[in-house]
């Protein structure tokens, strides 16, 4: 039924009444309590876009208002676009909104999922606030104007604020804002017209919905009633929403304290609910919402507070109730207390909550108002950063896959707007960490079911029934060292163990464990299986029912002993490392100091027993997914640390201020003369790169060649033609650097507009933002950007951060290619060995050319030492060479000084005593340090600290594939360098990205969907309306193809040529980003329903793959009727929807596109059909083929034997050579048996002969 219906309403809007509209909400909503599969079918025939809300009036009944309400949270859910078809139509958003208001403090007319689905709207709304028209709505509900629901006691504490923070000047102009906005309220209400009436409810909106809360709480509370489970659920939503009020800094401003003067905290706490089973997900909902309402912050400022600031306002909480505590000090006059605190309305008052507030109520809410506020940062330091045993199998923290993004979790969020940097970097760790786990727990679960643990029959043990190679049974295990805690700490400062495994006589498995690399994480696993010898575990049901952990600990490893207790040293892979007798390896290793305390602690304390000594498992996973541990040690470090993020920059991180800020054309230190090196092929080049700029060439037409210099007068400060569109070019005359010719390589890729204007803002100062779609040349501006700063900047240095080391060695591909010098490049990480070259450009590598470099100059020295004559072995050392330059060459330079000022009339070649060196020189060069710095941001994340220690300097940062970095893997590289005199020298960020294709991998669907976890930092500029350069021109695809998808981007044209790049590939759409190929043959795979496909971006992504032909193969009615794939397959649609062959045409065929075919094609119907084609196909073409084949070969002999016009000689072979021998033997023999006479003798008459 939903199917049809839904097919109508998307086919004909005017046919369905209200009739029908009630009955769709009635029976395929509300009576099957929401169902998931019903809602998504009604989803995905558009009938919000093409019914609900077209037809929505002023009039429209409650069933349609929940309708909308439902399908758009359907959309959140599904993460798709939930808001387009409402800012199309926008003149009716305010209404409908209003409407939603008023239904949500109904608790008669809806049922309690109804309330449910409403706060989740308001939830959605409340996160969209890049929307223009949802933010207009939300503001007027967090307005200032919400303090009248406060006590005037409290507004006054609000206004006078803290001793101990200094923004008096601020509070007396919100206190002359808030006493004339009190006036204008005063004198609205008294009109009582409708706008007043609206305006009253909106300021008091918050208030009574917090109100409508605390009844549902107690109505769940009520033993006298039955728990309706819908209630809770709509308890643990609303502190979701308050959570999300609180967590953005526009909302909190004035709404925190709404929400202290309310007591809703303190409600929760005494609640019933918090301390049962049922309430659990409520309890920690609760604890989240405790933290961020006392969060260390300044909500009128924005300002974070120091530990200082926080503990002096809570020391004059303290004093403000000792004072109470001498005034009133009977128990009876609690209510006195409070009242002295501002926590309630005066006892002698109309609004006085004597009667309704219980001691225990009343002790709550002063205990929480006084209470000193838990270090969250010394708590974050005092535990451990590897997973337990009790965290990795709990489902509240951290859940399984099967997450459907409907119900609510207790973690963090990560929207568009941060409270703090401390507050951005702890949302972060914690989603790391809990993302962290899940793929731990995983590997964990895929190593016991193939371990098969079983209880033995007789003994106390756990045997074994089979094996996995990440996994390694332990012979022993002990903790060989505990270190004495550092001053202030409670945990030990480092402690190692050791353990021994047999790696058994398999050379592949052995060689794995022995490559354990120094800083790998391995699991040490304590189960005791309670499953008897034989037992079949099925891992499609749930792991905890069938194999019990006792104990999960992670370590480091520190390195293999060898066989007298040593720990081996990383060898290289050209050094051979020591050979170890027999099966048995050890390993020492570092175990978290934090864990170790906790169970010490809870043996001395509980009596549980020593964990240490009952591991009998040893995991180990994957190196390249093994890097949780470096990086939440990185991430705590910069938590314990005064991030210095750049002034310019810190607002825009966290999501406020003016978007442009951060923008070049806004910056102080902007360089209006830059020299664009070799960016411009030709003058005419400059003139199409700048069609809105007029063009002054400063000299003559035959001057005018590349190099060029621009000079922007509309960035110029100041002059006559400050702000005028003219652009200067100036002419550059390189000097040659050596007297000998020297050929550079130069940028040969003609730019487009677009193109120049992001390399233009990438060398200045400042945010840099390019938006590449697919093929539009993303890593060549990327390459002119740091080619530019390299060559006019030469003294600052540049960091390159990718996501993968594809993307970094293509750019290091590119980089070799230009003008820069290969002394001056350096590969971080892992991954070098991808590059296309021959040349190392790795740490180890660099280290080998400066040796190298080192025998070129000693070389040099030694052939000076011949040409001047002098006599020894100066160039043996880098000290002889240092002599021999300060005593003889600096000496002889004098000399050559005082001659040529004594004889000014003769030659300067005469007396030059370095000519016999300059007959035949090479240019030198001395060795520096590097100036363009490459990494992976996986390896900024793993070796920041090693980094900082060293002292490691940048001035730009450039980041390609940047909407594929998760958040605060972006932020990392940001923070690799100490501050110098407090401020980050940072000076330029270009972010390079595509945020329309594939976002960060998550796992995890909850951490996915609910927290956001895969928003990048370039995909949240973008929704915060940073300024960026979209690249305009593709060059990969044909325009058919590029029409596939170019809908998604504003004014995506085509280049007249495409350069080819010849590939063939099997992969995934999700491993193919970044890269192309002349023809893809796409499988969706779906023929029940789209699935991931429905993402847009990864739509995108696998249409742009293609230069010249794509196949895709699907079930078209499928995801033609998908509302977010309808603009690709319409034109997808467009095409014949079969295979069509001509196969009298050959490839690559002459015939153009559009051009009829001279023979009819061939309709392929399936894949028998095919299959049969291709075989009949070969068999009547092979005797062409192989005639054609013959013909081919005798041209290629002919052509040949031209071209070398010589003789041609008998090839003869061994065998025809003995063969001919043998012949010319039997031939002489015969010769010599003719002349041989034989007498002629009758053998008859012979027998008759007598013997004797």
């Amino acid at each position: 039924m939903v199917a049809k219906t839904a097919s109508k309403v998307a086919s004909s809007i005017v046919t369905v009444d209200a009739l029908q509209k009630e009955t769709i909400t009635e029976h395929e909503m509300l009576d099957t309590r929401f169902n998931p599969r019903k809602i998504i079918m009604l989803e995905f025939s558009q009938y919000l876009e093409c019914y609900l809300w077209p037809n929505y009036t002023e009039e429209a009944s409650v069933p349609h208002v929940m309708s909308i309400v439902v399908m758009l949270n359907e959309k959140f859910r599904e993460r798709i676009d939930a808001w387009q078809c409402f800012v199309k139509k926008p003149e009716k958003f305010a209404g409908f909104m209003h409407r939603v208001l008023e239904l949500s403090l109904d608790e008669n007319t809806l049922s309690n999922a109804e309330q449910f689905a409403i706060v989740t709207f308001l939830v959605n709304s409340f996160n969209s606030v890049e929307v223009d028209i949802v933010r207009e709505q939300m503001n007027k509900l967090t307005h200032i104007s919400i303090w009248t629901n406060l006590l005037p006691s409290q507004r006054e504490e609000m206004f006078s604020g803290s001793k101990s923070i200094t923004n008096w000047t601020l509070l007396q102009k919100l206190r002359k804002y808030w006493n004339n906005l009190a006036q204008k309220i005063a004198a609205q209400d008294a009109e009582d017209t409708e706008e007043s009436r609206k305006a009253q409810f909106e300021r008091n909106y918050l208030w009574n919905l917090i109100a409508r809360f605390k009844r549902t709480l107690d109505r769940v509370d009520d033993d006298s009633k039955e728990v309706d489970l819908e209630d809770i659920r709509y308890c643990e939503r609303f502190i979701e929403l308050v959570t999300d009020l609180e967590a953005l800094l526009p909302t909190r401003r004035f709404f925190n304290a709404l929400l202290h003067s309310s007591k809703l905290i303190t409600h929760c706490v005494l609640s019933k609910l918090i301390s049962s089973e049922a309430g659990s997900l409520f309890c920690q909902l609760v604890e989240m919402l405790k933290f961020y309402a006392r969060f260390e912050i300044n909500d009128i400022t924005g300002q974070q507070l120091t530990h200082k600031e926080v503990s002096d306002r809570h020391y004059e909480h303290v004093v403000k109730l000792q004072k109470a505590a001498f005034k009133y000090f009977r128990k009876p006059d609690i209510y006195r207390f409070a009242e002295y605190l501002n926590l309630v309305p005066p006892m002698d008052s109309e609004a006085s909550m004597l009667d309704i507030c219980s001691k225990e109520f009343l002790t709550e809410t002063i205990t929480l108002h006084c209470e000193r506020r838990v270090n969250q940062l010394q708590q974050l330091n005092e535990q451990p950063l590897y997973p337990t045993e009790q965290v990795i199998w709990d489902e509240n923290v951290v859940p399984y896959e099967n997450y459907s993004g409907e119900g609510v979790l207790a973690l963090n969020k990560l929207n568009l707007q941060f409270l703090t940097l401390h507050d951005y970097l702890l949302r972060n760790f914690n989603l790391f960490q809990l993302e962290s786990t899940y793929e731990i727990r995983q590997d964990l679960e895929d190593v016991l079911f193939r371990m098969k643990p079983w209880r033995h029959e007789s003994r106390n043990e756990t045997v074994w029934g089979g094996w996995a190679r990440m996994a390694l049974l332990l012979d022993s295990f002990q903790i060989v060292e505990v270190g004495k805690p550092f001053v202030g700490d409670k945990s030990p400062s480092v402690v190692k163990g050791e353990f021994s495994v047999n790696v058994g006589r398999r050379v592949d498995i052995k060689q794995e464990w022995e490559n354990l690399r120094k800083h790998d994480v391995c699991f040490l696993v304590t189960c005791r299986s309670t499953q008897p010898v034989g037992t079949k575990y099925d891992v499609r049901k749930p792991f905890k029912e069938q194999i019990q952990v006792t104990y999960v600990r992670g370590c480091e490893i520190e390195g293999m002993m060898d066989q007298n207790g040593q720990v081996i040293e990383e060898f290289e892979a050209y050094e051979k490392k020591p050979q170890i007798q027999g099966d048995i390896r050890r390993y020492r290793v570092f175990l978290d100091p934090n864990q170790y305390r906790i169970d010490m602690e809870n043996r001395a304390e509980k009596g549980a027993e020593d964990v240490y000594y009952t591991f009998n498992l040893v995991i180990r996973r994957d190196p390249k997914t093994n890097n949780f541990k470096a990086v939440l040690s990185t991430m705590r470090q910069l938590l314990n640390t005064e991030c210095v993020v750049p002034d310019w920059l810190t607002d825009i991180v966290l999501g406020y201020g003016e978007p442009d800020s951060a923008h070049y054309s806004k910056m102080n230190n902007v360089v209006p003369t830059m020299d664009f090196n070799d960016t411009f092929l030709s003058f005419e080049h400059v003139k199409e790169c700048f069609p809105d700029y007029r063009i002054e060439a400063m000299a003559e037409a035959e001057k005018m060649v590349p190099p060029f210099q621009l000079k922007f007068m509309d960035l110029v400060r100041g002059g006559e033609k400050e702000g005028e569109k003219v652009i200067e070019v100036t002419p550059l005359v390189r000097e040659a650097p050596t007297p000998y010719p020297v050929c550079p390589n130069k940028n040969q890729v003609r730019f487009t507009s677009a193109q120049v204007e992001a390399i233009k803002a990438g060398m200045q100062p400042g945010l840099t933002m390019v938006v590449g779609p697919p093929g539009t040349g993303k890593t060549d501006v990327a390459v002119q950007i740091i080619s530019n700063i390299y060559h006019n900047w030469p003294q600052q240095r540049t960091l390159i951060v990718t996501h993968s080391n594809q993307a970094l060695n293509q750019l290091f591909e590119k980089i070799i290619a230009l003008d820069v010098d290969e002394r001056h490049l350096l590969r971080m990480g892992h991954g070098e060995e991808g590059l296309e070259t021959e040349k190392d450009f790795s740490r180890y590598g660099r280290v080998n050319h400066v040796l190298k470099e080192r025998l070129r100059l000693l070389s040099e020295v030694e052939r000076l030492q011949h040409a001047m004559n002098v006599i020894g072995d100066v160039s043996y050392t880098c000290e002889n060479a240092g002599h021999f330059f300060r005593f003889t060459v600096c000496r002889a330079w004098d000399e050559f000084l005082e001659k040529c000022a004594v004889e000014k009339d003769g030659l300067v070649a005469e007396v030059f005593p370095f000519a016999g060196y300059f007959n035949d020189v090479n240019p030198l060069f001395s060795v520096k340090e590097a100036k363009i710095i490459a990494m992976t941001c996986t390896h900024a994340a793993l070796r920041r600290n090693e980094l900082v220690q060293l002292g490691f300097r940048y001035d730009n940062i450039l980041m390609e594939e940047a909407a594929q970095i998760l958040e605060v893997e972006t932020f990392i590289p940001l923070l690799l360098q100490n501050p110098q005199d407090g401020r980050n020298r940072l000076k330029r960020w270009c972010m390079i990205g595509d945020h329309h294709q594939l976002p960060p991998v998550v796992q995890n669907q909850a951490f996915q969907k609910y927290s956001n976890m895969e928003q990048s930092l370039f995909a949240r500029f973008v929704r915060l309306g940073v300024p960026n350069v979209q690249l305009d021109k593709q060059g990969r695809a044909r325009a058919e193809i590029a029409a596939l998808y170019c809908w998604r981007y504003k004014a995506l044209g085509n280049l007249p040529h495409v350069e080819a790049l010849p590939q063939f590939q099997i992969s995934t759409v999700d491993k193919y980003q970044g890269q192309q190929n002349d023809y893809i043959i796409l499988s969706l795979v779906r023929t029940n329903n789209i699935g991931h496909i429905r993402d847009v971006r990864r739509l995108i992504v696998a249409l742009s793959r293609a230069r010249l032909g794509l196949y895709v193969l699907c079930r078209a009615n499928l995801f033609r009727n998908c509302f977010e794939l309808t603009p690709a397959f319409n034109i997808l649609c467009q095409r014949p929807p079969r295979l069509l062959i001509i196969p009298s045409e050959p490839y690559p065929t002459q015939r153009k596109v559009g051009e009829r075919a001279s023979a009819e094609p061939i309709s392929i119907e399936n894949t028998v059909h095919m299959s049969t084609f291709v075989h009949d196909f070969y068999m009547s073409n092979m005797d062409a083929m192989r005639a054609s084949y013959e013909q081919a070969m005798e041209q290629y002999r002919l052509r040949v034997k031209a071209t070398l016009q010589l003789p041609v000689e008998p090839v003869v072979t061994e065998t025809e050579r003995k063969a001919g021998e043998s012949k010319a033997k039997v031939e002489k023999a015969q010769e010599v048996e003719k002349e041989i006479v034989f007498e002629s003798m009758d053998f008859e008459r012979l027998e008759e002969v007598p013997k004797y």
